[in-house]
C-alpha cells in the first residue's frame, strides 16, 4: 500500500469511528459476509484438501481418474454451453420481435416467457415426462411410442431450454429497449438494406448484452440441479448431481466437496466475467427524449416469421403447463386421465407440512433478506467505508456459486460446534438469506445510483447521522425498488431446491423437496398437485405486492415491478 493510499484509508476510518452506528453495521455486515458466504465455500476447499488427517490432492487425483465424472464435468460444460447459446437465440428472438417488430399478440408473448421465470426450475423436466416418459401423454396415449429416448440428452436439453431461455429473453428486452432506434431508421434511411442495418447496426450494440447473456445461462445451467436430477438418468450423467450424490449416497465428503470445486471454478469464472461485461456495456448511443420504435427494420415477411416462432415457443410452454395441472388432476397419469382431487388432498393432508414450512422459511427470509441487500447497497453506494469493495463482492459470491456447492458448504461448516445448526430452521433461513442478498443488493443500487447523493449530503450537513441519514431520506426513496427485489427474493426462496435438498430435515421441509422425492418415487400426480399450489402461491404474491405497490406509490411504484 503507497503512502498516499494508507493515508486516504486511515482518514476513512477516522470518518467512520466518528460515527458509531455506521462502525457497527459496517464491521456486522464484513462479519456475517465472512460466516456465511466465505467460510461454506473455503470449509468445501479445505475437505476437498484433507480427505484424511493430512492436506493432500488425493480426492482430486480419484475424481480425475474416474472416466464417469470427467464425462459428468465435460456433459456440464457442454450442456450449459449449448443451453446458452441456444437459450440466448430464443431469447433474443422474442426480445426483438416483441420490441423491434412489434409483432402482434406482444403481451401475451411478454408473459408466455414470463412463466417459466416464477416457477420451479424443474417444473420443465416433470412436464417432459409426463408428456414424452415411457407413460407420456404424446409418446405412449397418442403415438404408442414406447422408451423414447427422453432421458438424457435429448430431455434435459429440452428441458434446460424452456426453463432458462426466458433469463435471456428479459435481459436483451431491457438492452434492445434502451437502445435508441434513431440510428436504425437513419441508416434505412441512407439506402441500407434491412438485414445489412440488422448486422451493422442493431446486432453491434447489443452484441454486450447478447454476451452477458451467454455467460448468465451458463452459469444457471451450470449450477442447475433439478432438472439435471430427473432427467440425466445414469447415462448421462451431470456435475452437479455427482456431487450430491458421492455426499448423500456414499457419505464421501472428500469427493463431494472436490467434485464441487470442478463445479465452482468455471462458474465462477464465467460470472464475474458477465459481471465485467454488465458493468462496461452502453447501450445509449442518442441523446434527447427516447423514440419509440417504427419498426422499418422488420420487413412484412420477418415479422410473420418471427410471430410464427414466437407462437410456436409460447404453445411449447403452454402445453408443458398444462400438461403439468392435468397431471394433478389425473388419477393416474398415462393410464387413467379421469378427473380427481385426490392429489391436492394428498398435498393439504400429508404434505401440508412442507407447504406450511416453504411459507414460513420464505417469509421469513425474504424481508430478512431485502433489507441486507438495501444495507449493502447503501453502504457500498453512498458511504466510504474502509473496504466496501471486498462487502460488496463477498455479497455476490453466494449468487455466483452454484446452489450444490452452498449446500455443501453449509453442512461442512455448520455441523458441529460452537455453531451446530445442521437439521434447524436457522439454517435454511440463513442459506436463503445470504444466498438472495444480491437481489436486493441490485436493485437498491441501480435506485441509488438514480439519486443524486447530494439529497443526503445536505442531510448531514444539517447534522443528521447515517441511520437518521438512511431512514428518513434514502429508504423512503428506495422503498419501491426493495419492494421489487424482494419479489424476486420470494420466487427464488419458494422455488430453491440445489442448496436447500442438503439441508432439509424431518423437521423443516420444503415444496421443492418433495416434488422431487414424489418424481423419483413415480408420483407424478402429486409432484404435479405440489408444482400447480405453489405456482399459485408464487403467483398470489407477486399479484399482492405489485397492487400494494400502486396503491401505495401509483405508476412508479408498479414501474419498478419486473415482473
Amino acid at each position: 500500500m503507497t503512502p498516499t493510499n494508507l493515508t486516504r484509508t486511515i482518514g476513512q476510518f477516522r470518518r467512520v469511528a466518528r460515527d458509531p452506528l455506521l462502525l457497527f453495521v459496517s464491521v456486522l455486515t464484513l462479519a456475517s459476509l465472512l460466516l456465511f458466504v466465505v467460510y461454506p465455500i473455503a470449509s468445501v476447499v479445505l475437505q476437498s484438501l484433507k480427505p484424511g488427517d493430512t492436506y493432500s490432492l488425493a480426492a482430486y487425483a480419484e475424481t480425475l481418474k474416474s472416466a464417469y465424472l470427467r464425462r459428468a464435468f465435460y456433459n456440464s460444460l457442454m450442456m450449459s454451453a449449448l443451453t446458452a447459446l441456444v437459450g440466448t437465440f430464443l431469447g433474443f428472438l422474442f426480445a426483438f420481435a416483441v420490441v423491434r417488430a412489434k409483432v402482434p399478440l406482444g403481451k401475451f408473448f411478454n408473459g408466455i416467457a414470463i412463466i417459466p421465470i416464477v416457477s420451479p426450475p424443474f417444473i420443465g423436466a416433470l412436464a417432459i415426462i409426463m408428456l414424452f416418459g415411457n407413460n407420456g401423454l404424446i409418446t405412449w396415449n397418442l403415438l404408442k411410442i414406447q422408451n423414447f429416448p427422453i432421458y438424457g440428452f435429448n430431455g434435459l436439453f429440452l428441458a434446460q431450454v424452456v426453463t432458462f431461455f426466458p433469463v435471456a429473453y428479459m435481459t436483451l428486452k431491457g438492452v434492445l429497449e434502451s437502445m435508441n432506434p434513431v440510428l436504425e431508421d437513419a441508416a434505412l434511411n441512407l439506402g441500407g438494406s434491412r438485414i445489412k442495418v440488422f448486422l451493422k447496426v442493431t446486432l453491434p450494440l447489443a452484441m454486450p448484452g447478447i454476451a452477458s447473456s451467454i455467460l448468465l445461462l451458463f452459469v444457471e445451467t451450470l449450477a442447475d440441479f433439478g432438472n439435471p436430477l430427473i432427467l440425466a438418468g445414469s447415462k448421462f450423467p451431470i456435475l452437479s448431481v455427482q456431487a450430491y450424490l458421492q455426499i448423500v449416497g456414499m457419505y464421501d465428503l472428500p469427493k463431494g466437496a472436490a467434485i464441487s470445486v470442478f463445479l465452482l471454478a468455471p462458474s465462477l469464472i464465467a460470472f464475474f466475467l458477465q459481471r465485467r461485461i454488465v458493468g462496461r456495456k452502453k447501450y445509449t448511443t442518442v441523446t434527447g427524449k427516447p423514440q419509440t420504435s417504427t419498426g422499418k427494420i422488420v420487413s412484412p415477411g420477418a415479422r410473420t416469421f418471427l410471430f410464427i416462432a414466437c407462437l410456436l415457443v409460447s404453445l411449447l410452454i403452454a402445453v408443458i403447463y398444462f400438461s403439468i395441472l392435468l397431471g394433478a388432476l389425473a388419477k393416474v397419469w398415462g393410464y387413467d386421465h379421469s378427473l380427481t382431487l385426490e392429489h391436492f388432498k394428498f398435498v393439504f393432508g400429508v404434505g401440508f407440512k412442507a407447504v406450511r414450512d416453504t411459507l414460513m422459511i420464505a417469509g421469513i427470509a425474504t424481508p430478512i433478506a431485502g433489507v441486507f441487500g438495501m444495507i449493502i447497497a447503501f453502504l457500498v453506494v453512498r458511504t466510504k467505508v474502509p473496504g466496501k469493495k471486498l462487502i460488496g463482492a463477498m455479497s455476490i459470491l453466494s449468487f455466483a456459486v452454484p446452489g450444490t456447492v452452498i449446500g455443501i458448504g453449509y453442512i461442512l461448516a455448520f455441523n458441529h460446534r460452537p455453531l451446530a445448526l445442521t437439521g434447524t430452521l436457522a439454517i435454511l433461513l440463513l442459506n436463503f438469506v445470504f444466498r438472495y442478498i444480491p437481489v436486493g443488493i441490485e436493485s437498491g443500487t441501480a435506485i441509488l445510483q438514480q439519486i443524486d447523493p447530494s439529497i443526503e449530503e445536505a442531510a448531514v450537513d444539517l447534522g443528521a447521522d447515517a441511520r437518521r441519514t438512511f431512514s428518513k431520506i434514502t429508504l423512503p426513496m428506495i422503498v419501491p425498488a426493495f419492494f421489487s427485489g424482494l419479489v424476486f427474493a420470494f420466487v427464488r426462496a419458494m422455488t430453491a431446491v440445489s442448496a436447500a435438498i442438503f439441508l432439509v430435515s424431518s423437521r423443516w421441509n420444503l415444496m421443492t423437496v418433495h416434488i422431487m422425492s414424489q418424481v423419483e418415487s413415480g408420483n407424478l400426480g402429486a409432484a404435479a398437485a405440489y408444482s400447480v399450489i405453489l405456482v399459485v402461491i408464487v403467483a398470489l404474491a407477486i399479484g399482492l405486492i405489485r397492487l400494494l405497490l400502486k396503491a401505495r406509490y401509483g405508476r412508479f411504484g408498479g414501474a419498478m415491478l419486473h415482473f
